[in-house]
């Protein structure tokens, strides 16, 4: 009981689809026949699906006990009236051509193709037995047998028939798309496709999904073996271009016939995300996708509409306007074709010709409600006499399609080799004489192979498949419908004239979208990586289908969905939105910025000091506190102090090469200068408290000035280790562009760290030395002794530089220079500030203790 109310259910729904006819059996179909027919000399087989029909609502079962009525148990629906039409124009056309065939006149038998497998071979068998029913291995004709035949809108239909053809060494010549599978010479030795071989449809179809970006996009195809080929040249079209499948829906061949039983079809509605599906398939195949998936109930999507001749909708829908709705906003690919003259043929039609052929008698009842005489079907009532297409332009019919005009072009094919086929065996160029009926459709066979012409349209035509051609299709936008009528119109178009050469325009502002898209949709898995972003694939899932990461430090994306993020170049440096390299400003410790203001400042600062002291010292040099421990280095250290402030000065500024070596070699030499200076300042305490005692052999040391050349011998070694230094890697300049992201530090590099340290060590040592035989001599009994002053100054020089090492390696850029500046005016200072402040408050603040008088007293008390 359910499957009979799903059935009624199925019936319902396509009967609103289907154009039933209204023709009373007893008035119309009295009269009507199988075929048409066109007496002539020669005559053309032809088989074009003027109707077809939809089987078993009622019937599940057929028997061949009885004769089956044709009436019973079909739904029956007229299309392709544009095919029927296209035929009539080329035949008649040839017959009025004087050039072509002249004298000889062509006629045809005409022969419904029907979609249905199980009657595929019906309309052959008619036209073999020559009567309007099958009588199989009987012809009561032989004297109007056909020479070719024109048929194939499906390749399966040119395949069966084909067999059954080549049996009988018959020539077919297909007017449907080109297959390559009947392109097989073995198989098909007597089938020739008109149409070329389409290999661009694809590629125009992965074109527009690029330009509006569509990535996730859902196929539906028909499951026969061109469906097959155009899923398989589709995929691999998109995997070029990283466009992925949301899913796959193959027709079955058979599934329109099987109403009755669940086909499993892909549920529209689950699919969110995919907003763009392609469809390939015939007229039939749309009309049952959309039953079987109720899209009614689906949310409306931009359907892209493959197969060439899929562009006429309401011919499809007839009065649905809601399924019309559904496609709105859609494309169809399609070839422009202009066959010249047709359109005056068309609007030049009149319900009077050919007259008693039901296939033109349908076709006025279907498009102006009348009947044409001499038969009145139904309640129709009669055409007037000026019913013409030219005062209904009918879409259906005036747009000529890709099948219609291969129709056109088979026809002439097989006129022009008949006409070739003639002249070789009569010799002279009238047929007159010739015994038409001796003409067999084998003979045909080596004058269609190499048959090539140039048809009314300019087109080269031949049936050599690996001929070169240009493929111009029409993106067409389908823009709804008024009064059943729908606007489809021109918005792109895709060229191939080969697979490197090819081209493709749309115009977005003319496209009209489905009503459920304020603007062009999106039909994508993942949403686009942004500039600044690189997309990450995930394990397991289609290359559509990503994660976004914002590029690391120092790396930028300026495109959308890049897959690697790219280094900015070591002069530049990332935005905050990394999507572009900015150039990196330069930077150096200079005297603009505030802390080497503050350096260079402070370093004046001692300087000015240091020669304040030193212009104290001088005038004061006669003094017994200035004389004592040897005024001589005294001055030294002075000067060698000054030159320290200074030469940090070197260190500020834009570094150059000079600059480089100049500061390394000032600052090595005047450090040496100075704590050398200091040891024999030290030494000349020790040894001048020893003389003191007669006979020893300090004041031998003391008298010969030994203590004099201890500064030329430290300054030497210190000589020999700077040039060294300089002769294996002196210091460069080095422009650091890693340490901060936004500037390019230049600083001068050491050279040769291990050299570096090694004068600095040096100068440890000497300031070790310095520290300890300061530090033995600080308790000597001497008024004016400063060997305390020199160990607390060694000392602070000691803590100056020891932090100075972890200190430097830890910063970067230019503030490792301040640091070493720091350290240089520290450790100076230091040196000042404990050798020579502690004189220069007794010289200026307490003058009298700075006397041989206050010597004396103190000496005197420290006995007493």
């Amino acid at each position: 009981m359910a499957l009979f109310k799903a059935t009624v259910d199925h019936y319902e729904i396509i009967e609103s689809l289907f154009t039933l006819g209204e023709m009373n059996h007893q008035r119309c179909f009295d009269y009507w026949k199988p075929s048409t027919y066109m007496k002539a000399d020669m005559i053309l087989g032809a088989f074009v699906p003027i109707y077809i029909t939809m089987e078993g609502f009622y019937k599940s079962h057929m028997f061949f006990e009885t004769k089956p009525d044709i009436f019973d148990n079909f739904l029956w629906r007229w299309k392709n009236s544009q095919y029927l039409l296209a035929f009539y124009f080329a035949i008649e056309e040839i017959n009025k051509d004087v050039r072509l065939l002249p004298n000889v006149t062509l006629g045809f038998h005409l022969y419904n193709a029907f979609n249905s497998h199980r009657r595929t071979l019906e309309g052959p068998l008619m036209w073999l037995s020559g009567r309007s029913e099958c009588i199989p291995n009987y012809k009561c004709k032989t004297q109007h047998r056909a020479l070719g035949i024109i048929a194939g809108t499906r390749p399966e239909f040119s395949a069966a028939i084909g067999t059954l053809l080549e049996l009988y060494k018959v020539p077919q010549v297909t007017y449907g798309t080109f297959d390559s599978m009947l392109s097989d010479r073995d198989t098909f030795p007597s089938l020739y496709q008109m149409s070329p071989k389409d290999t661009a449809l694809t590629q125009g179809v992965t074109s527009l999904l690029l330009h509006f970006g569509w990535k996730w996009v859902g196929l539906i195809v028909s499951d026969d073996l061109k469906g097959k080929e155009f899923l398989s040249d589709l995929k691999a079209e998109m995997v070029s271009e990283d466009i992925c499948v949301a899913f796959t829906e193959k027709l079955q061949a058979n599934w329109k016939f099987q109403l009755t039983s669940d086909v499993g079809l892909v549920n529209l509605i689950q699919h969110t995300q995919a907003n763009v599906h392609v469809f390939y398939g015939d007229i039939d195949d749309l009309v049952f996708f959309c039953m079987e998936n109720k899209i009614m109930k689906a949310k409306r999507k931009v359907w892209i509409m493959a197969k060439s001749h899929l562009v006429y909708l309401e011919s499809v829908f007839y009065e649905n306007n809601y399924l019309k709705d559904f496609f709105e906003g859609s494309f169809s690919f399609s070839k422009k074709r202009d066959i010249p003259g047709f359109n005056h043929f068309l609007e030049a039609l009149t319900p009077s010709q050919y007259p008693g052929e039901l296939y033109f008698n349908k076709f006025w009842i279907d498009n102006f409600y009348c009947s044409p005489p001499p038969l009145l079907c139904g309640n129709h009532k009669p055409c007037p006499l000026n019913t013409s297409l030219k005062t209904k332009q009918e879409i259906n019919v005036m747009i000529t399609s890709e099948p219609s005009f291969s129709i056109w072009n088979a026809v002439y094919a097989v006129a022009h080799t008949l006409h070739k086929m003639l002249l070789r065996t009569t010799g002279i160029g009238s047929h007159e004489d010739t015994n038409h009926d001796r003409l067999l459709p084998w003979q045909l066979h080596p004058f269609l192979r190499k048959i090539q012409f140039t048809n009314a349209a300019g087109d080269q035509i031949c049936f050599d498949e690996n001929k070169n051609h240009v493929e111009k299709y029409d993106v067409q936008n389908f823009m709804g419908h008024t009064n059943n009528y729908s606007f489809l119109v021109k918005v792109g178009e895709f060229v191939s004239r080969s697979p490197q050469d090819q081209g493709f325009f749309i115009n977005e502002v003319m496209i009209k979208w489905p009503s459920n898209f304020n603007q062009t949709p999106q039909s994508v898995c993942t949403q686009s990586c942004g500039p600044g972003f690189w997309k990450i694939l995930e394990d397991e899932r289609p290359i559509c289908c990503f994660s976004c990461m914002l590029c690391p430090e120092s790396y930028i994306s300026n495109q959308t969905d890049q897959q690697e993020c790219i280094p900015c170049p070591l002069q530049e440096y990332p935005n905050s939105e990394r999507n572009n390299c900015l150039p990196k400003s330069v930077t150096f410790l200079s005297f603009e910025d505030s802390l080497g203001k503050a350096l260079a400042c402070t370093a004046l600062c001692f300087s000015v000091s240091t020669a304040v002291v030193l212009g104290i010292f001088l005038k004061h040099q006669d003094s017994p506190i200035v004389k004592a421990n040897n005024r001589t280095l005294s001055f030294i250290l002075l000067i060698s102090l000054l030159l320290c402030f200074l030469c940090s000065v070197l260190f500020i500024g834009h570094p150059s090469t000079a600059s480089c070596i100049l500061q390394q070699i000032a600052f090595v030499l005047v450090f040496t200068l100075a704590l050398s200076t200091v040891l024999a300042k030290t030494i000349t305490v020790i040894l001048a408290f020893r003389a003191l005692k007669p006979g020893r052999t300090m004041r031998r040391l003391l008298v010969s000035g030994i203590h004099n050349s201890v500064i030329p011998i430290c300054v030497l070694i210190q000589l020999i280790l700077l040039g060294v230094w300089l002769g294996t890697s002196p210091p460069y300049i080095e422009a650091d562009s890693h340490s901060q992201q936004s500037h390019i530090i230049i600083l001068c590099n050491k050279g040769s760290l291990t050299a570096f340290y090694c004068v600095l060590g040096y100068l440890g040592i000497l300031a070790l030395g310095s520290f300890t035989l300061a530090f033995l001599a600080r308790n000597l009994p001497d008024t004016f002794n400063e060997a305390k002053f020199l160990t607390f100054s060694m000392l602070v020089f000691f803590s100056v530089w020891v932090t100075f090492l972890p200190v430097y390696h830890s910063t970067k850029d230019k503030a490792m220079v301040a640091v070493e500046v720091f350290s240089i005016l520290a450790s100076s200072a230091g040196l000042l500030g404990c050798i020579f402040f502690p004189k220069c408050y007794i010289i200026l603040v307490k003058p009298d203790e700075n006397s041989l008088k206050y010597f004396k007293n103190k000496t005197q008390s420290r006995k007493n």
